[in-house]
């Protein structure tokens, strides 16, 4: 049985950590799931790791839906969370409920997540009393960097502390089930996770938040480009990957590869047959 919205929050109220993998199609969605990681997070962040773009900005809702439907078909337990691309959200009421329909319908993700606090949660409450769970997210928003100055830790100063609490309660009382904080301070994280009732996810923000998301290209070290401070390497696949093909190669090259064993074989009668006609 897939997880819901419900299960994360008993996570929380038992003590449970909650563990997130950011991936964006079939292949690694599948791995991910049969590992038993419950919820699985469709970023536009995919922007960077999967089509090369500079920053999560150019991101379209097409793309969007067109990895979430392939995550999709790849899982069959986990929550599967779909992000709101940059101004898919922002612009009317009509157009936010609109995209945010669309992840559920045509992708098949069970919840989404948009970025903001204060600013969003009237959108958040609308969203939810349609029918549509709402994971927030707060701290370092990547849709916002160009605001931002760069991407730098967030809630540094008193005054910044304070718009994250009450970023947080305002996401809670609007009726989001969860909270991604990314790039806060771990003492801060944690002050914000004692305070709200819903789950806290953190990336680069410390033990002390309910859960942790690492996107699958960095933690397994297959995004090689830039690696993030708050990224911890579990493997590095792209090393291993390159031995193979660098392998594979050689063997075409010296033709020892395909072999008898990776081929298919015509009868004996068929071929002699065969090579008795003149064609």
């Amino acid at each position: 049985m897939r997880v819901s919205i419900e299960d994360v929050k008993k996570m929380k109220e038992i003590g449970e950590k909650i563990p997130m993998i950011t991936a964006y199609d079939y292949t690694s969605a599948r791995i991910v799931d049969e590992s038993g990681i419950p919820i699985i997070l469709v970023g536009d962040s995919l922007g960077q790791v999967v089509l090369g773009y500079d920053s999560t900005i150019p991101v379209t809702m097409d793309e969007m839906i067109h990895h979430t439907r392939a995550v999709t078909k790849g899982t069959k337990n986990a929550l599967v969370v779909g992000d709101m691309p940059f101004m898919s959200y922002q612009a009317s009421t009509t157009e936010t409920m609109h995209n945010a329909a669309r992840f559920l319908q045509e992708g098949g993700a069970q919840t989404i997540k948009l970025e903001g606090g204060v600013s969003v949660a009237p959108t958040v409450e609308r969203l939810v009393s349609a029918g549509i769970p709402v994971m927030g997210h707060i701290g370092l928003t990547p849709q916002s960097v160009h605001q931002l100055g760069g991407y730098k830790v967030q809630g540094k100063t008193l005054k910044a502390a304070v718009r994250l609490m009450e970023d947080a309660r305002s996401l809670e009382e609007s009726g989001a089930f969860a909270i991604v904080l990314e790039c806060v301070p771990r003492s801060l994280a944690l002050l914000i996770t004692e305070r709200v009732s819903i789950p806290t996810i953190g990336i680069g923000a410390g033990e002390g938040c309910d859960g942790q998301v690492q996107v699958f290209h960095d933690m397994l070290g297959l995004y090689t480009e830039f690696t993030p401070k708050h990224t911890k390497r579990f493997a590095s696949l792209a090393n291993t990957i390159s031995v193979a093909l660098a392998k594979y190669s050689q063997e075409v090259k010296e033709q020892t590869f395909p072999s008898q064993e990776h081929s298919y074989q015509l009868k004996q009668e068929v071929l002699a047959e065969l090579q008795s006609q003149v064609i």
